[in-house]
């Protein structure tokens, strides 16, 4: 499909959730998106929390809008949570946005597709960022992967915080420190970003994956594979599938000597669109010793440890349990920088396809287009309509 020559506006919003500090495109980003053919508006200190200001943005090309009434004209709208992700946000759920506008953002929309039905209904056309197929083409847009980097980097340095042990090995007057010991439970971006913050910390890290493959990419990152002789649970696109109760039980028997020895226990196991997998159960908590730490990047989903409650810090037998939420966030500035890098390439790829026409031969776009013309044009997301509410 030929590219459309004509300029397209870009809205960026501020931020509107208690948790949320990032900004969807950061002013360094702003000349290549100029470049690619679009006009950038940007709402007054949407960046500001990520230190951002809008001189900046202004200096690189940007537009500041005096309303959101003037942003919302924008033909395109780039957030960082909408649809379920964030539903109370009105630009997030087409509260603002009308007919045939364009809406890119992080939505999660497998997990609660009613907000999507809404967006749908208002005839917005949404592309839902986390739905990127895992394709070499796509990596430079791959926005999950950039906000794992993040949660894996920040789960580390909570870890330490919370722990009563320093990581690293130290020889001291005082006599010999011995290292922490770090169990991280996952190996995928985040996972193995957690291993090698650990690693670079000083301490002993041993990392765990259903998937084969990730043997190799634990040891690269300097930590230990521990293998518990279990069946590949391998998905679609590299991530983990659901299994079944009779394998996370072996797995959970298997698990319940390592995480009696470590220090720290850092967990990232997650199904999309599913409730992430108890891993950690209340009497493996009665096998560590006091002090020691949890941090669970799964507390959004439901935790992979059974006592874990999301956004929130506890302390089981002596045990401190992190359920943290939003991560990337409490890293505003380079979360915000990434993010806005993957945002920027997505959009124009879709210019370069003709927007705003919407090239579905173009596999990234057929895949993260989710509603259009009215319709939720996305199977996953209008099975999960069709089920019944539980």
């Amino acid at each position: 499909m030929p590219s459309d020559t004509s300029s397209l506006t870009v809205g960026v919003p501020k931020e509107t959730s208690a948790q949320e500090r990032r900004v969807a495109i950061v002013p360094a980003d702003v000349r290549s998106l100029k470049k690619a053919g679009f006009e950038v508006l940007v709402e007054t200190n949407a960046g500001l929390h990520g230190g951002f200001l809008d001189a900046q943005y202004t200096q690189q090309g940007a537009r500041i809008a005096a309303d959101r009434a003037e942003l919302a004209a924008a033909e395109v709208i780039v957030h960082v949570r909408a649809g379920a992700a964030d539903p109370r946000e009105p630009f997030a759920v087409g509260e603002s946005l009308r007919e045939n506008q364009i809406l890119v953002a992080l939505c999660d929309p497998l997990s609660d597709p009613r907000p999507i039905a809404a967006l749908a209904e208002r005839r917005v056309t949404t592309f839902a960022l986390e739905l990127l197929p895992r394709i070499t083409r796509a990596q430079s847009m791959d926005v999950l992967s950039s906000m794992a980097t993040v949660a894996g980097y920040k789960a580390v340095l909570l870890a330490a915080e919370a722990s009563p042990r320093m990581f690293p090995m130290m020889m001291t007057a005082a006599g010999t420190l011995t290292p922490a010991r770090v169990f991280v439970v996952g190996a995928g971006v985040a996972g193995l970003q957690a291993i090698a913050t650990a690693r670079r910390l000083g301490a002993i890290v041993y990392g765990y994956d259903v998937r084969p493959a990730a043997r190799e990419q634990i040891q690269s990152v300097g930590g230990k594979p521990v293998d518990f002789g279990l069946e590949s649970a391998e998905g679609k696109g590299g991530y983990a599938r659901a299994m079944d109760q009779d394998f996370y039980k072996r797995q959970q028997a298997a698990m319940a000597k390592v995480v009696g020895e470590s220090d720290v226990v850092i967990t990232t196991a997650a199904v999309p669109g599913k409730r992430a997998p108890v891993l950690i159960t209340n009497d493996m908590l009665v096998g560590m010793t006091p002090g020691s730490v949890i941090v669970d990047l799964a507390a959004e989903r439901g935790g992979n440890c059974e006592a874990t409650r999301a956004g929130e810090t506890i302390e089981v037998g002596g045990v401190v349990i992190l359920g943290p939420v939003n991560l990337p966030a409490t890293v505003a500035h380079h979360a915000s920088q990434m993010f806005s890098r993957n945002v920027t390439a997505f959009l124009t790829l879709l210019k370069k396809n003709g927007l705003p026409a919407i090239d579905t031969q173009d596999e990234i776009v057929r895949d993260t287009l989710i509603t259009r013309d009215g319709q939720v044009v996305n199977a996953q997301i209008r099975e999960r309509l069709a089920a019944p509410v539980s």
